[in-house]
């Protein structure tokens, strides 16, 4: 049985008030870290971003609002065109103010995504090995 899902999807990045433009978000879930979406954005063959995302909160972003943090999400509905509307923050600035970046994603490609890595790990089956964690930690990893 596969434990590792991988999805490349384009998506419409905005950064403060410029218009939306393409770039990559490469997708992957392991189920040795069934909490997590690792999402890497790109664009010209470069990194512009990685997070880790918790799944059960990229899940409910798609049916309403949800974060209060660094990451926030909800639908966008514009017709027949859903998105997930993802906005990350960066750290705060000198000056006071914050970095923000707008991530558009079509909802049901992320929807279908999400759905594979149930097939692996269903929600509430998630399981933690806490000993290998605690050994990582104190080795310093």
């Amino acid at each position: 049985m596969n434990s590792f899902v991988h999805k490349s999807l384009v998506v419409q990045l905005q950064a403060g008030t410029t218009d939306r433009f393409p770039v990559l978000a490469h997708l992957s879930y392991d189920a040795a870290d069934p909490f997590a979406v690792t999402a890497v954005f790109s664009h010209d063959g470069r990194v512009l971003a990685r997070w880790r995302l918790d799944r059960e909160m990229l899940s409910d972003g798609l049916q309403g609002p949800v974060g209060v943090g660094d990451v926030r999400l909800r639908p966008v509905s514009t017709g027949v065109w859903q998105e997930l509307r993802m906005e990350f923050r960066g750290d705060a600035r000198p000056d006071g103010g914050r970095p923000c970046a707008v991530v558009f994603a079509w909802a049901p490609a992320l929807a279908a995504f999400l759905r594979e890595t149930r097939d692996i790990v269903a929600p509430g089956r998630e399981e933690v090995r806490i000993d290998d964690f605690l050994a990582e930690v104190i080795a310093g990893g």
